[in-house]
Parts: structure tokens; C-alpha cells; sequence
């Protein structure tokens, strides 16, 4: 007799946008362990700024989903509080921006606490949010938050650029014991996807992820960012160029191998990211880069940063400040053909 066929389960996915993959994360891990809650301005009754939140007053009660006053620092240190007490809390912030108000607590006492105690006491609080610019928020809105956070130990940092990632990183970082940002791209918040409906899909903190295999050029992205890099790669592949989008997902821990690896591969690379250029994330990644694959080089590791000023909030403006299309794919073209007539404005 013929032995029957082996039935291969292949993981249900669903079609969703980024932030319905982030509700559906929260509503797994509140389901998942009484200890987690939600905490921030309007996340109950208004459903969140931007609706990540929708349903879950309705589902989980008001002891675990709380409307608090405006007052970041005072919240924030009660969920720091609360996580030193064994609760799991989860702090939105209404956008980054106004988590300068709270950094005493996110810095000086929820990154420093497991340290300073020897660890006897671990923080396991999750503080998570829109970050980077929108639409004519002006100068004061529209601020890329990473090296305000990446640069400090004891805290954990990810920028997800997809539905998928946004699901799978933000439960790890809710099950994480150390503290962890989660920066959502405020201008992905819409964007769609496929994502696993599993209960148990994690995405690694620490981990980065190949967005596209090439040989011939590697564009390192986080966030928003990566979207950037995959529509330069697909021009670029008009010009016959394989490029290679490295997604870091995770600032810290950063995932150096696989950067490196790509580098080892294609000799090239340019880092892309919403941030100031002084001091960035693509600094850290060129200066890992020309550390550890420098004899791999053909040529240097440029950057795209946003203008080194406060955001503008004229549009035209706006948009010259951000990077671009155009900024990203002249500056492949300079690493790749190493012609100064493409220009020094990749900054």
C-alpha cells in the first residue's frame, strides 16, 4: 500500500494593517498574562491616538487598560513602579516626542534599576509609540527618537517597519524582563500586510532581517526607512543593480552579523534612516562596518540622514529636509560608480 501523503500545516496568516497587528499583539498578551496592562493618554475610552488600542477597555476592563492624565513623567513612573512591583506594564506614549518629558524615569530609573541592584530587581515595562515625522507636525512633532534611547544601557530598543515585525517584536518586548522602547513609524500605522495569526509569533529582540537578497550593493534601514530602501532597490534593479535591504529591526542589541555578512556579500552599503546625521544610528553601523569589514570594502559607506535642522513645517520644506527617493538612490549610485558628480547632499 502507498503510504498516505504527509499533510503540511502552513501557519494561518491574515492581511492586516500595522496597527491592527499591534492590537492584535496586545490582545494576545493581556490575554496570554494577567500581569500586562495598558496605560496612557485616552488608550481606554478614545481608543488611542492612533486606535492601536481599540477594544480593549472592552474586553479587559478599566483595571488593565487606564486613561491617565497629561503628565508623561508622572505616568511612566508609576509603570516603572509597577513593573518593579511584578506587574508587566505596557506605556503609549501619544507620540515620542512627549517621552522627553519622561526621561528621568525611562533612563535614569527603569534602564538603570536592574544594575544599581545588583540584579535583584528586574523592569520588565515595554514603552512604545509613534515615532518619527508625519505630515506638517513642524519641529517640535516630528522628532526621530532613536539615539535618545539606543545610547543608554540597560534598555532595549525596536523599530519595526512592518505588520509582521510590529506583532512579533512588540510581545517579545512585553515578555522581555528588561525595559524596551518600541518606536512605530507614525506614517505606517496604515500601511498593510501579511501576519501570522499565531499566538506564539516572535520576533527576536537583537535580530535583524533580510528584506531583499542582492549581491552587488547593501542599503541598511530601520523603521520607515526600510520602506525608503526597498522602492530604491526596486529602481535600482532597472539599472540592472542587485541591492540588498537590511531591515535592523532591533538598535540594541544591534545585529552586527548580519550587517556585516551582507557587507562581506556585496562590498557596498549606505545606511538610511529619519534621524539627524550627527551621532545617528548609521553612524554606529558604519563604525562597526569599517571596524570589522573594512578590507571587504570597495568603497565608502555613505549615509542618509534627515537634514541636519528642526523639522520644517512648510511642506515643501518638510520634504527636502526628509530623505528621499532621489537622496537615497544618488547616493547607491555614488558607492556604486564612486563619481563625485552625483553630489555631497546625502546628509
Amino acid at each position: 500500500m502507498t503510504p498516505p501523503a504527509t499533510v503540511v500545516q502552513r501557519p494561518r496568516v491574515a492581511e492586516l494593517t500595522y496597527r491592527e497587528a499591534l492590537n492584535q499583539a496586545l490582545q494576545e498578551e493581556m490575554k496570554r498574562d494577567e500581569s500586562v496592562f495598558l496605560m496612557g493618554e485616552e488608550v481606554a475610552q478614545y481608543h488611542g491616538a492612533y486606535k492601536v488600542s481599540k477594544g480593549l477597555l472592552e474586553h479587559f476592563g478599566n483595571r488593565r487598560v487606564l486613561d491617565t492624565p497629561i503628565s508623561e513623567l508622572g505616568f511612566s513612573g508609576l509603570g516603572v513602579g509597577a513593573a518593579l512591583a511584578g506587574l508587566r506594564p505596557v506605556i503609549e506614549f501619544m507620540t515620542f516626542n512627549f517621552s522627553f518629558l519622561a526621561l528621568d524615569q525611562v533612563i535614569n530609573t527603569a534602564a538603570k534599576w536592574r544594575y544599581m541592584s545588583g540584579g535583584q530587581f528586574k523592569v520588565p515595562i515595554v514603552f512604545r509609540g509613534p515615532n518619527g515625522a508625519a505630515l506638517q507636525l513642524a519641529a517640535q512633532h516630528s522628532h526621530a527618537c532613536e539615539t535618545y534611547y539606543f545610547h543608554a544601557p540597560g534598555i532595549k530598543v525596536v523599530a519595526p517597519a512592518t505588520p509582521a515585525d510590529a506583532k512579533g517584536l512588540l510581545k517579545a518586548a512585553i515578555r522581555d524582563d528588561d525595559p524596551v522602547i518600541v518606536l512605530e513609524g507614525e506614517l505606517l500605522y496604515n500601511i498593510r500586510g501579511t501576519v501570522p495569526e499565531d499566538g506564539e509569533h516572535i520576533v527576536p529582540l537583537g535580530k535583524a532581517d533580510v528584506k531583499r537578497t542582492g549581491t552587488d550593493l547593501s542599503i541598511v534601514a530601520h523603521g520607515r526607512s526600510v520602506h525608503l530602501a526597498l522602492q530604491a532597490a526596486g529602481e535600482l534593479e532597472q539599472e540592472g543593480v542587485d541591492t540588498e535591504v537590511v531591515d535592523l529591526r532591533s538598535l540594541r542589541p544591534l545585529d552586527a552579523e548580519t550587517v556585516l555578512a551582507s557587507v562581506r556579500k556585496t562590498n557596498r552599503a549606505i545606511c538610511v534612516e529619519e534621524g539627524w546625521p550627527f551621532g545617528g544610528v548609521g553612524g554606529q553601523v558604519v563604525s562597526i562596518i569599517q571596524e570589522e569589514a573594512f578590507d571587504w570594502l570597495d568603497a565608502p559607506v555613505f549615509r542618509v540622514t534627515q537634514a541636519d535642522v528642526p523639522m520644517p513645517y512648510a511642506k515643501n520644506l518638510e520634504q527636502t529636509a526628509k530623505p528621499s527617493l532621489e537622496r537615497v538612490v544618488r547616493a547607491c549610485h555614488r558607492v556604486l560608480y564612486g563619481d563625485g558628480a552625483w553630489g555631497d547632499d546625502t546628509q
